[in-house]
């Protein structure tokens, strides 16, 4: 009888390479991100390397002797592969390439395959296709090498073989074809936010850094069955759910991408259809992972993120998550929130209270109203419990008395 032979994929072996332009900047927390996205995306980090300029090299990201040392620690620690902590022009990649004579990616390219891994919704697929073509279109030179290289691997995911192999015509003809897609799904992504306008259902759209347990929190609170994992990107497309309140008012609970330092301009441009959906929310949801030591640059990057989208003046509730993995008593501050609460989502610590403020942050908009209403109008007051909270009922002579919280938009056709 033959015998089975099992075929498994080699694992990556990459050298991380960053440049640090000062004394205090992040580099080094930048690349510790950036051994993250490698595990992610199925590679070992065997090394790293910081050079320290006052600028990048313009034709190969680092000087000459740091390419000197590259290539020996690439021997060394028996290499497959470099991945630098920034954005690389077509020219840096091929001269970096050439001098190393290895396969190089940079943290764009190594996102997107992330990306490319992770999504699984049309929507997803088109997006994560579209930002890889716009990326891979002004840098058909330097990929030259990886578009031939047959063995695939980290940075190959996504279009495939045959569609990056096409010229600049035929990336540009698919890059429309898909524009044209994308923009179907942005008008049904609209229609739907005006259907949900009209019902008048609250959106809390939930927000944050990678990994900082967004999407655990949406399945505790309304059973998702959304993808958990401990890694960057572990999912990747929205989700909504609906979630009655104590009160019984119901409100949508949007999971979006998460947030990362560094994200990709293509990415932000192709999904911006998805990450508007905060935009249109009544609550944003701020997700902290508290125990990160770089919890406050994890923090900036997401609100300088969410200035980008446009999306400013609207009421936050920060939620300072994994409070179970701390150890000594610490004092978060969020000055950008109006309201804050500690929670650990895995033990459920937190999660009461926060479902209290988003309760309190939806009354501020209603109006508290106490009337009368006859038994031949008594279904407003289902809406009323629908939409609003209903604080106090009680079957008179005259009519139904009622105490209750009403939103302002449908208190006139009450």
């Amino acid at each position: 009888m033959a015998e089975l032979i099992e075929i498994k994929e080699e694992q990556e072996r990459f050298i991380l390479v960053g440049v640090a332009l000062s004394d205090n900047d992040d580099t080094q927390e930048s690349l510790n991100e950036l051994e993250e996205l490698a595990n992610t995306a199925g590679a070992l980090t065997v090394g790293m390397v910081i050079q320290n300029r006052g600028s990048i090299h313009p034709g190969t990201y680092i000087g000459k002797g740091k390419i000197d040392e590259v290539r020996e620690l690439i021997d060394e620690m028996d290499a497959t592969g470099v991945v630098c902590d920034d954005e690389l022009s077509p020219a840096q990649l091929r001269n970096l390439e050439d001098a190393l004579q290895t396969k190089v990616l940079d943290r764009t390219i190594l996102i997107l395959d992330i990306f490319a891994s992770r999504a699984s919704t049309k929507e997803g697929k088109i997006q994560v296709e579209l930002a890889q073509l716009r990326y891979r279109s002004t840098r058909l030179v330097g990929l030259r090498n990886s578009l031939s290289r047959l063995g695939g691997g980290i940075g190959t995911r996504g279009p495939g073989e045959k569609k990056l192999e096409m010229d600049r015509r035929l990336i540009k003809e698919r890059i429309s074809v898909l524009k044209r897609e994308l923009n179907n799904v942005k008008k049904t992504r609209e229609t739907e936010r005006v259907l949900r306008s009209k019902n008048r259902i609250p959106v809390v759209a939930i927000v944050g850094y990678t990994n900082a347990g967004k999407s655990t929190l949406l399945n505790r609170l309304t059973n998702a069955g959304v993808l958990e994992e401990d890694k960057l990107f572990a999912t990747l497309d929205p989700t909504t759910r609906n979630l009655a309140l104590e009160s019984g008012q119901q409100i949508l609970l949007t999971d979006t991408v998460g947030f990362i330092r560094k994200l990709p301009h293509h990415l932000i441009d192709a999904f911006r259809s998805t990450l508007e959906e905060a935009k249109y929310a009544d609550i944003i949801l701020h997700v902290v992972d508290s125990s990160n030591p770089d919890v406050y640059n994890q923090m900036h990057i997401v609100y300088d993120t969410l200035k980008n989208l446009g999306i400013q003046d609207k009421t936050i509730i920060t939620a300072f998550n994994k409070q179970d993995k701390i150890e000594e008593e610490q004092i978060l501050k969020d000055f950008h929130a109006d309201y804050t609460v500690k929670m650990s989502v895995k033990t459920g610590m937190g999660l009461t209270k926060l479902l209290e403020l988003i309760e309190k942050v939806l009354n501020e908009r209603k109006v508290l109203v106490e009337k009368v209403i006859s038994y031949q109008d008594a279904g407003k007051i289902q809406i009323i419990r629908k939409y609003g909270q209903l604080l106090e009922e009680e079957y008179q002579q005259d009519g139904i008395y009622i105490k209750a919280y009403i939103p302002n938009d449908i208190l006139n056709s009450l």
